[in-house]
């Protein structure tokens, strides 16, 4: 009675609704699309003031532009590459290093909340940008899309190939190519046009950005693991109530599990629909050995140039 009495008191006003704007970079369909939305299911399942708007397929900013605007607040929050932050953390590239993170059970390592390895990444990531991981999104492991067949690193020289972070334009150049750094969603029609000759993304996004209609055969390399991020402004984020930060939190840990563990399963279905759309390479043990041995020397320049927070990432994961 007392508090319904308090709400016709002037200058008594119901809790204030806060919206959380989220850039995402994919079609809401993209099992990272999907991820976020449960995550949004959940804070607004267990708050009554917090309300997430998600702004799908790069409508607000391209992912390049995705670190600069949640770590200044022109937006709460998005999801990006990880390599997008490399500007300012250079170690994050430590996932896109050939052939470090080649294996489940390696990537599982890596990634899992609380390793030294992430730890170091997050705690950089917010020290350098101000924006916050709240969690990490797996992507699946990298391909490579081609007009022509690519089995040995032979077959990729000389081409131009579509690159989305720094490491990997020099893992393009250590295969003899010419790397064009390029966002995800400007892919389909620079396939399409001759623009590159090459593309290196995920099998995911070949089946909901329709690159199999551009292309003609998908190498499957999985030479590295592409990690997306969810980051949100910090100061935003110190702004919440504990219990809302606490929320948000807890929602993202339960996404990102669901996420890693179903991640290989997705790129399993992924293939099946393009197998008779797309020609697609399986590498024998010989020529992944090829590959391997071409793209040495970029674990070493990664090392030599990232800084001490990358040798100590290299290092950890080397322990794997």
């Amino acid at each position: 009675m007392a508090a319904a009495f308090a709400l016709l008191l002037p200058g008594v006003a119901a809790q204030a609704e806060t919206t959380i704007r989220v850039t995402l970079q994919l079609p809401e369909t993209h099992p990272l699309g999907v991820n976020l939305s449960a995550w949004k299911t959940c804070v607004e399942a267990e708050t009554e003031d917090l309300k997430i708007q998600i702004f799908p397929s790069a409508q607000l900013y391209k992912d390049n532009q995705v670190p600069e605007a949640v770590g200044s607040g022109a937006i709460e929050m998005g999801t990006a590459s990880l390599t997008r932050f490399a500007g300012s953390v250079p170690a994050v590239d430590a996932v896109y290093v050939p052939f470090l993170l080649d294996s489940a059970e390696k990537v599982g390592k890596f990634t899992a909340p609380g390793s030294t390895a992430r730890a170091a990444i997050d705690e950089a990531v917010l020290r350098e940008t101000g924006a916050r991981i709240l969690w990490w999104q797996a992507f699946g492991r990298t391909i490579y899309l081609s007009k022509d067949p690519i089995r040995v690193p032979a077959d990729i020289k000389g081409k131009k190939v579509r690159t989305f972070g720094k490491l990997l334009g020099w893992t393009a150049e250590a295969l003899g190519a010419a790397p064009t750094l390029m966002s995800g969603s400007k892919q389909f029609l620079a396939y399409q046009q001759g623009a590159v000759d090459v593309g290196i993304t995920g099998v995911t996004a070949v089946k909901s950005r329709k690159l199999h209609e551009v292309m003609d055969h998908l190498t499957l390399s999985y030479d590295s693991t592409i990690e997306f991020v969810a980051v949100m402004n910090n100061d935003f984020y110190e702004g919440l109530s504990e219990a809302n930060r606490r929320i948000i939190d807890d929602c993202g840990v339960k996404v990102e599990k669901e996420l890693r563990d179903s991640i290989f399963q997705l790129e399993e279905d992924a293939l099946a629909y393009v197998k008779d759309k797309i020609n697609i390479i399986e590498l024998t043990d010989a020529e992944r050995a090829e590959w391997r041995a071409a793209t040495v020397s970029v674990v070493d320049r990664f090392v030599s140039e990232g800084g001490e927070t990358a040798a100590k990432v290299v290092e950890e994961a080397r322990k794997y």
